[in-house]
């Protein structure tokens, strides 16, 4: 086993009085989906925003490629190939798949035209129905407000705008939050195409036969620290939740 891509060691962040992370660690391998799961309250939603940029921890040590890394801002993390799928998912309704794939980096035509604003859609279209196809992304069509596609739709294009652009890792956040059967299975699917890229995936999930499902690891929260580690092929559901609550005692890192 070679050094983890990403490594957090130790990491502490109060808000106050309030002790969010208590030495809280954390890794995560080049292609593979690992689960980060806890209760609410166990520190989850901050140590991913240390890890992103959003946060910047009290102490401890965050290591990329096994290199010291500081993560001032999501900026800072983005150029480190990591990227965020947030849980309201932060796309452009009125816009169409392509125009969300490339908001913020829109693509210029070449020359004088490129110099004076003009956007290049027609490449912006083509690269983008490429990244779908890759990822299996299937949408009813792509000359549409993404507004009006499905849930399980917008997820994927979501994702699929957040693999695109990371390149080394990806955070998501209950990306299948609020979908059915159907459109679940179809984002997951996505996830383990992201996966088989070589793209590390963090999941952050309350769905447990959803983690089993998908996930090769899981690390457990619980009270600011981490406080189990599990392979998915030797875990269950019942040790998922026993580590969770306190009952089952696993290891502390």
């Amino acid at each position: 086993m070679g050094l983890p891509l990403l490594e957090a060691k130790d990491l502490v962040k109060n808000y106050g009085g309030v002790e969010a992370l208590r030495g809280a660690s954390f890794t995560a391998e080049a292609g593979e989906v690992v689960a980060l799961i806890g209760d609410n309250g166990a520190g989850k939603s901050t140590l991913v925003k240390c890890l992103s940029g959003v946060e910047r921890p009290d102490a401890g040590t965050i290591s990329f490629d096994g290199n010291p890394v500081s993560l001032p801002s999501p900026t800072a993390a983005r150029a480190l190939g990591v990227e965020t799928v947030y849980q309201d998912l932060a796309v452009a309704p009125d816009l169409d798949p392509a125009a969300n794939l490339y908001l913020g980096r829109e693509l210029r035509k070449p020359g004088l035209l490129g110099r004076l604003g003009v956007l290049d859609k027609k490449e912006m279209r083509r690269r983008a129905q490429s990244s779908f196809a890759e990822l299996g992304v299937s949408l009813q069509s792509v000359d549409v407000p993404i507004g009006s596609l499905s849930g399980g739709q917008r997820q994927s294009v979501a994702v699929a705008r957040s693999v695109v652009w990371a390149g080394r890792l990806v955070f998501m956040d209950e990306p299948t939050a609020a979908l059915g059967v159907v459109q679940r299975e179809k984002v997951l699917d996505v996830v383990r195409r992201v996966r088989d890229q070589g793209i590390a995936v963090v999941l952050i999930s309350h769905n447990m036969p959803e983690v089993l499902a998908v996930a090769d690891r899981v690390e457990v929260l619980r009270l600011g620290r981490r406080v189990a580690r599990f392979r998915t092929a030797d875990a269950t559901v019942e040790d998922l939740v026993g580590a969770m609550t306190g009952a089952l005692h696993q290891e502390e890192s």
